[in-house]
């Protein structure tokens, strides 16, 4: 078994070497096609990554990642390319001698890739650091400057990311100039240490993190008036159901959380209510019935209210979001508001990147109408992709909202827009909970079978946004 281990292990290196190869040659004939059809040379070979990344089912970014990796080692790295071929190097580690040489010239580039020659058993037993340290030293040597030139130009690519990490966390982010970094550690750290001695039993990473948030905020907490779009039933949030709810940018959270979150932001003061819905129905062109909200009661005239309920509804077949219709050009803030709330993440299949614009589907120059069904969000990487040359897409009948793309070659790929808190729920699903939950079991079945009669008779179901 430990020899079959290895044996796969090498045959993934194989196939990612000949993956190479052919990313490599795919876009040269597509390059060729592009410029046989008159595309200025500045935008040969445009959309090529996006058509890889579809292929090997990952996101566009990674796309034009591998498609670069491939063209460095056919190119300019044959030693690191055979190591791989030959399973001395795997695709991540054959990654880092490309990154590390990045800033050197195709000659410089290939004095180091001759240099190490990782064909010949250099690297072998070495992990990724070790790689990293032999590469760099190898390109310090060969061209110190660039690697200077490089260092240099790093200042300008700062910036501040937000990434989900488990159970109802995240990761906040700073890339800045390690000088900064320091500066900026050592001040949360002496603050931690003070708090410490003074008799504070947060443990010191907690308090660090804490002062991060309030003093980039201003706000003890870090709770601002920022809307944060968390979607939830109506039944999660008045009624105390274990219906997951979904908070924008992040992902699924539990229901007893999104109560909190929303719950403690209330406290003495009313809450208010608007609708997003102006129309209600069943199906996808958002005809029917009307979704305005019930007011609240009359708060004082001077009161701030800290959370807004706006009422959603959804098709009771199949969770389908009620469509919101404009003749406008552009998307009226309404329906940008609907389409964030709809796709969550941007709807090019493999893509999770945060949406940036809100297009067209059938673009407005070809008569596609401002609708939702016409509507999709989508990263501003994948909007200029999608403008490309042979690029089309079109809304299809499907589950919920759904978007078949259709790239130059001919190859089709499918989107449908993620389903919305309690959409989902399913006989199944619910007789797991209800087999879990003990003696409460004949009341949750009960209080299912009430909800479901009103849901048919309704034909349509709420969700809030909070």
């Amino acid at each position: 078994m430990i020899d079959q281990l290895r044996e796969l292990e090498d045959l993934k290196a194989a196939a990612a070497a000949k993956q190479a190869r052919i990313a490599v040659a795919y876009g040269l004939v597509r390059r060729q096609e592009q410029a046989a059809a008159g595309v200025p040379a500045d935008e040969l070979g445009a959309g090529v990554g996006a058509e890889i990344a579809l292929a090997r089912r990952e996101s566009p970014s990674r796309g034009g990642r591998l498609l670069g990796l491939g063209q460095a080692l056919v190119t300019e790295m044959p030693h690191t390319l055979a190591a791989l071929e030959s399973g001395q190097l795997n695709e991540w580690r054959a990654t880092l001698v490309v990154k590390e040489t990045a800033c050197l010239s195709a000659e410089d580039r290939a004095a180091v890739d001759e240099e190490l020659a990782a064909d010949t058993g250099t690297l072998a037993g070495a992990g990724d650091r070790a790689i990293t340290g032999a590469v760099r030293a190898a390109a310090y040597r060969r061209d110190p400057r660039s690697v200077t030139r490089r260092a240099s130009h790093a200042v300008s690519e700062r910036t501040v990311s937000l990434r989900p990490a488990p159970d109802t966390m995240a990761y906040l982010t700073a890339l800045v100039p390690v000088a900064q970094g320091v500066a900026a550690y050592a001040a949360l750290t002496r603050h931690a240490d003070a708090l410490k001695s003074s008799g504070d039993q947060r443990p010191k990473g907690a308090i660090m993190a804490d002062a991060l948030v309030e003093r980039v905020t201003g706000t003890p907490g870090g709770i601002t008036g920022v809307e944060i779009q968390l979607v939830m039933t109506d039944r999660t949030l008045f009624q105390g159901d274990i219906e997951p709810a979904r908070l924008t940018g992040y992902g699924i959270v539990p229901a007893s959380w999104a109560r909190k979150a929303v719950m403690a932001a209330f406290g003495p003061e009313p809450v208010g209510r608007e609708t997003v819905a102006e129309k209600a129905g069943t199906g996808a062109t958002g005809s029917g019935n009307t979704g305005a909200a019930e007011p609240s009661a009359a708060p004082p005239e001077n009161a701030e209210f800290k959370v807004w309920l706006r009422r959603l509804y959804t098709a009771p077949t199949d969770g389908e979001l009620v469509a919101m219709d404009s003749t406008a050009r552009l998307f009226p803030p309404g329906l940008r508001r609907f389409l964030q709330i709809r796709d969550d993440t941007c709807r090019t299949p493999y893509c999770d990147a945060p949406i940036r614009h809100h297009d067209h589907i059938t673009p407005w120059h070809n008569d596609g109408p401002t609708t939702s069904r016409n509507g999709q969000g989508l990263c501003e990487a994948c909007n200029h992709t999608k403008e490309a040359p042979g690029w089309t897409a079109k809304p299809v009948p499907g589950p919920r909202h759904t978007v078949e793309l259709r790239t130059p070659t001919g190859h089709t790929y499918r989107s449908t827009a993620p389903p919305l808190p309690g959409t989902a729920m399913a006989g199944t699903h619910l007789t797991g909970t209800f087999a879990a939950a003990g003696d409460a079991a004949p009341r949750r079945r009960r209080q299912h079978r009430e909800r479901t009669a009103a849901l048919k008779r309704e034909h349509f179901k709420h969700s809030v946004l909070a």
